[in-house]
């Protein structure tokens, strides 16, 4: 039942140990917004002495392992009561907002209280257009970017999550849960938004190159496969083993441009 995490035979892997991850934006309006994922890469100036934190390996290879998604827009957000007191989303920008007001709704979901946490901690998503494909077996953890220093912290938390990316590459939400919903939401286009980090299945030494993929037909069809299925079923991942005997032998085709 689970041959599906097994690693594929070494004949139909990809020749040397790097593993190669591609991100792709599914087609659709506004595209040129987003950018292209970044390996994180620490800013700083040349190392002071052989012992300073720049040269140490540990470091080095932890950090070398996560990889940037920048924030797409500008935005400054609140929480109020609309008039039958539910909690509703106000653009705190107004008319000098850089998202239309018209477009917020669209850009920017607030869950219904039923999939809160908490009473009074509500829950936001944005959508994005990223997908994440590998062809060997390997896992991906999209984290918040504690790497980088914030002067002013977000008033809540990040929702993170992990799955496994080669039988389940699931389009790409930015969760937020509003600790202290009293008090704005400002994202800025270009800042960090969020890390991914992958681990290989079959061996975590592993490194990892990610590039850009063709959006090609068995993409298309295969994501259509696992897209909302949440409506249907409760536990998602009970359905990996069904989705990884259905998935084409290839996914990630390198984008040539």
């Amino acid at each position: 039942m689970f041959n599906f995490l097994k690693p594929r035979a070494e004949s139909e892997r990809k020749s040397g140990r790097t593993l190669e991850v591609g991100w792709v934006l599914q087609p659709d309006a506004g595209t040129a917004i987003w950018f292209d994922p970044q390996q994180f890469r620490r800013e700083g100036g040349q190392p002071g002495s052989s012992k300073s934190v720049q040269s140490c390996p540990a470091v080095i290879d932890y950090e070398a392992r996560h990889f940037v998604v920048p924030c797409p827009v500008d935005l400054n957000i609140g929480l109020a009561r609309d008039k039958d007191g539910k909690i509703a989303l106000r653009n705190l920008d107004g008319a000098q907002s850089a998202v239309a007001g018209s477009h917020l709704g669209k850009l920017v979901h607030l869950n219904g209280p039923g999939q809160w946490r908490h009473p009074e901690r509500p829950i936001i998503q944005i959508g994005t257009p990223y997908r994440f494909l590998a062809d060997e077996p390997c896992y991906l953890n999209q984290l918040p970017p504690f790497l980088h220093y914030r002067r002013e912290p977000l008033p809540g938390t990040f929702i993170g999550g992990r799955f496994q990316l080669d039988v389940w590459p699931r389009i790409m939400m930015w969760a937020f849960e509003w600790m202290e919903p009293n008090k704005p939401l400002v994202l800025r286009r270009g800042e960090p938004w969020f890390y991914l980090r992958f681990e290989p299945a079959d061996d975590a030494t592993r490194p990892v190159r990610m590039i850009e993929a063709e959006w090609t037909p068995e993409v298309a069809e295969f994501t259509k496969s696992i897209d909302g299925v949440t409506n249907y079923v409760k536990r998602t991942f009970s359905l990996f083993p069904t989705a990884g005997k259905r998935r084409p032998k290839v996914l990630l085709k390198k984008k040539v441009r």
